[in-house]
């Protein structure tokens, strides 16, 4: 029976070929336009690591000013101080934990014909590569003695490693850095989650730094701080040794914490740590820590600009107007059609048997319109890519996987049953008698 629909449906889309095109216009128009904010609202709201991003928390501790909150209407701080960072990261209490901050390097290529050049770098400790499943094409990350023992080892990203080394396996390598040899103890495989979720200080949509290197061996060697510093009081004498026992935030931090009950000791061990630090004269704020899961802090740090949930409003609401037209037009269809109707139905069709073959006839359309919303999606894509093509990052906005394929093609079908439900509801509804009286 579903055949006979089909053919059926074809022979209608044949007989009104002009009526027919409006309509797969409309509706792909329509998805076109919906798909391509979605689209790009998909990939910003995505879950970097789902695998386990309930069990990762980012850590805040409320060290501000007393007199303002840090923001409002009352949230800590971002980041923590290096005397906060190290004294939490030192106390061990998470089954992994992680410090890092943004910085950068100069790299020396060997050769005599390779010029050095900057670039990104990030001083971590040894837990973030298993904390953050950081895949590796060769080698690993490094151990917590390295950490202790302020080895120069470097793990560094596959771009960079194709760039040095031709892709090749290039553990062992020395790495000059800053003019500083450094051991190569990892390369990583391809990896660039979206967002960057472990730092949402800095561009949520860069890439990962080209080189990670021991966080206290960042911290011997002085490296600076690339990515944001704030500051509630002025440091009272120069040197980095006075930032660094400072009150300037600069730090992040991450924990893992399995389970509900590990969440709420570590919140009690923060709460502890406060209450201790107060008794020095700082933390000058009631109590106020936080831990954040990465959904959370990515809701908190609005990953999702407000600018494309109301371009996504108006793509939402374009595509209802589109399916109303494609109303009007199956009404038409239909109303053109009434003599064929009746007389099937005084020839003994059901109602059941027309609202079905309008049915199929209408997910003929929406599949139609469904493959041209692809095509006008992508070209929607690359617009928006050429457009911004001034922002790196935007690269990686405007990529449409099969989930978005799928997903177009099935708001294409149910769309067009949403619009033929009217028509096919008066198209079932017609008197045989009185056309065919007419007649």
């Amino acid at each position: 029976m579903f055949r006979y629909y089909l053919r059926l449906g074809i022979l209608s889309i044949r007989a009104n070929p002009a009526l027919s095109a409006l309509m797969v216009a409309a509706i792909g128009i329509g998805i076109g336009a919906c798909m391509t904010i979605v689209t790009i609202q998909y990939i910003m709201s995505g879950n970097p690591i789902p695998e386990k991003s309930d069990q990762l928390f980012h850590v805040r501790v409320d060290s501000w000013d007393p007199a303002e909150p840090y923001d409002e209407p009352n949230e800590p701080p971002e980041q923590l101080t290096y005397l906060d960072a190290t004294a939490l990261h030192a106390a061990g209490r998470a089954n992994r934990q992680v410090i890092s901050f943004l910085s950068s390097r100069v790299v020396q290529p060997a050769g005599e014909d390779s010029k050095p050049f900057q670039t990104q770098s990030r001083a971590t400790t040894a837990d973030f590569f298993a904390m953050f499943n950081v895949p590796f094409a060769h080698g690993s990350g490094w151990d917590k003695s390295a950490d202790d023992t302020q080895e120069r080892v470097v793990v560094i990203g596959q771009a960079l490693n194709e760039q040095l080394f031709g892709g090749e396996n290039s553990v062992g390598e020395l790495l000059t850095l800053s003019g500083e040899p450094y051991r190569i103890v990892g390369v990583l495989d391809e990896w660039s989650p979206v967002p960057l979720f472990y730092d949402l200080n800095n561009n949520e949509y860069n890439d990962p730094a080209a080189l990670f290197l021991p966080f206290s061996v960042a911290v011997a060697g002085e490296h600076g701080s690339a990515g944001n510093t704030n500051c509630w009081k002025p440091i009272e004498d120069g040197g980095v040794e006075a930032f660094r026992n400072s009150e300037c935030i600069w730090i992040q931090m991450w924990a893992e914490l399995p389970g509900e009950a590990e969440k709420a000791a570590y919140l009690q061990f923060l709460d502890a740590y406060v209450e201790e630090q107060k008794l020095v004269g700082r933390f000058p704020r009631p109590l106020n820590n936080r831990l954040d899961n990465v959904e959370e802090w990515m809701d908190i740090n609005e990953v999702v600009d407000e600018d494309v949930s109301v371009l996504l409003g108006l793509a939402i609401l374009f595509l209802i107007v589109c399916l109303l037209n494609t109303v009007g037009l199956l009404l038409a269809k239909v109303m053109k059609r009434t003599k064929d109707i009746s007389l099937r139905r005084a020839l003994g069709a059901s109602k059941a048997t027309l609202f079905a073959q309008y049915i199929v006839e209408a997910s003929m359309i929406g599949l139609a319109g469904g493959v041209l919303g692809i095509g006008l999606t992508w070209l929607g894509l690359r617009g928006i890519e050429n457009l911004f093509s001034i922002f790196e990052f935007v690269q990686k906005l405007v990529v449409m996987d099969w989930v978005m394929v799928l997903a177009a093609v099935a708001l294409a079908i149910v769309s067009a049953l949403a619009a033929a439900l009217y028509p096919t509801w008066r198209a079932c509804s017609v008197t045989p008698a009185a056309q065919l009286r007419i007649q």
